[in-house]
């Protein structure tokens, strides 16, 4: 072959593709916010709670007559009950609660611990329903029968009734 003629496969200059940095720098950007809300609403969970526990009221709202009760739901699984008495002793008008729930195991270490709201009964019902206690406000100085719903309970629960306390009050 001589050379002037052509090769069949020249070489071909390798070209640099140029990326566009932007789609992946607001994609980071978006991931960042993203995690930042997700911290600065943990933070603010945390002090409604610590808010919470620091209400001199929730001493004034009691628990009493506390039973449990277990019974089987349409699909057929057992759902667990916690019945009693909630009572207001505050100066205030009790417009929801949640109780935190505290299941033991025979070690006496915490084997189940849940916060849960507070249902109370429904006033002029034909029948006996319960429902949130926004719905049924609860006045100072009166009671109301309430019932919290468990779905599961854990295994490990040593049969004993649990430890049931009021953890927040709204008003």
């Amino acid at each position: 072959m001589g050379d002037s003629e052509q090769q069949p496969f020249t070489p071909v200059e390798e070209q640099r593709e140029k990326r566009s940095w932007a789609p992946m720098a607001i994609g980071l950007a978006l991931v960042a916010a993203i995690v930042a809300v997700l911290v600065l609403a943990g933070r603010a969970g945390k002090s409604a709670s610590r808010a919470g526990s620091g209400d001199p009221n929730i001493a004034k709202v009691q628990i009493s007559n506390v039973h449990m009760a277990t019974a089987d739901n349409f699909a057929g699984n057992s759902v667990t009950y916690i019945e009693g008495k909630l009572s207001n002793q505050s100066d205030k008008k009790v417009t929801g609660a949640r109780v935190e729930v505290l299941f033991k195991n025979s070690l006496g270490e915490t084997a189940q611990k849940d916060v849960l709201p507070v249902a109370v009964v429904m006033p002029n019902t034909p029948y006996l329903d319960y429902g949130p206690l926004d719905r049924a406000p609860l006045p100072p100085g009166q009671s109301s029968n309430f019932r919290l719903t468990l779905e599961h309970v854990t295994t490990d629960w040593d049969g004993q009734m649990p430890q049931v306390k009021v953890v927040a009050v709204a008003y």
